[in-house]
């Protein structure tokens, strides 16, 4: 299991699929990506479907989704997503009181079970005391990260010594 905190946008592309039955359908799937602004979710969305929609698409929705972290699974039968309510126990310092504090997580799994078993792998890990509040399985197709290698414009090196630019300026 590997789990990614960042700023993450939920999308909602809409366009026109074709069914089983041989039949055009409107459909609107939901996807998840990591990105820093609305514009750079939307630019990676675009990108990233494109390749796997044929014909026109919109972007019907983007908004900043209500959780921070995503566990995901390397097994390729996980292809389901579902949205778990965690619930931090924290000491409040001036009353001395126990609190609780809901976070919210998405969860890669092939069922429920899985799920709350993947939850408990990552969440066995850390010392804070929590509980699993609620899960549910959401309608995500597919979740995006962000690959550090793209967007990334390098400037070429210029190899000559920095003299020679001078040297050549005052001839």
């Amino acid at each position: 299991m590997k789990s990614k905190t960042t700023t993450w946008f939920e999308t909602k592309i809409r366009y026109e699929k074709l069914m089983e039955d041989g039949l055009q359908k409107k459909v609107t799937e939901q996807y998840v990506v990591d990105a820093l602004s609305f514009t750079e979710a939307e630019n990676t969305i675009i990108e990233e479907v494109s390749s796997y929609i044929s014909g026109d698409f919109t972007v019907a929705d983007i908004k900043k989704a209500t959780y921070s972290e995503i566990f995901f699974t390397e097994n390729p039968r996980d292809d389901r997503w579902y949205k778990a309510k965690i619930q931090y126990i924290v000491l409040d310092e001036k009353s001395g009181k126990e609190k609780l504090t809901n976070v919210y997580h998405l969860v890669q799994s092939n069922t429920l079970q899985n799920a709350v078993a993947n939850i408990e792998e990552v969440m066995g890990t850390t010392m804070q005391d929590w509980k699993l509040a609620s899960i549910a399985e959401t309608a995500i197709v597919d979740v995006f990260e962000h690959d550090g290698t793209k967007h990334v414009d390098k400037p070429e090196e210029d190899e000559r010594p920095e003299f020679e630019d001078a040297a050549n300026a005052t001839i």
